[in-house]
């Protein structure tokens, strides 16, 4: 028994493939047959960019920038509470 392999694409290949059915004109059926992939990965795809170029879906650098955002925003929370808990201290201190 072979251990089927996944085959990973770059970003470029996959929006050059989608522009084949989108621009060109091609099915997908055919384009998928001739680039030797599956009809559904190419819908995969196609629905993927469609939805990125909507505004449906985040891009990869959207992504990104949100995971950035969402651990910086963590870290800031945390900050606030240390602070406020340090502040608390210091006017139990006070009095």
């Amino acid at each position: 028994m072979t251990k089927r392999k996944n085959r990973s694409y770059t970003t470029e290949y996959k929006q050059e493939t989608v522009a084949l059915v989108t621009e060109q004109g091609y099915s997908v059926a055919r384009a998928a047959a001739s680039l030797g992939i599956t009809d559904k990965l190419l819908y995969n795809w196609k629905a993927k960019f469609e939805a990125e170029q909507s505004g449906a879906s985040l891009s990869a650098d959207e992504r990104a920038e949100l995971v950035r955002l969402r651990k910086e925003n963590k870290e800031l929370r945390m900050e606030k509470d240390i602070l406020k808990k340090a502040s608390a201290l210091l006017l139990k201190e006070t009095k």
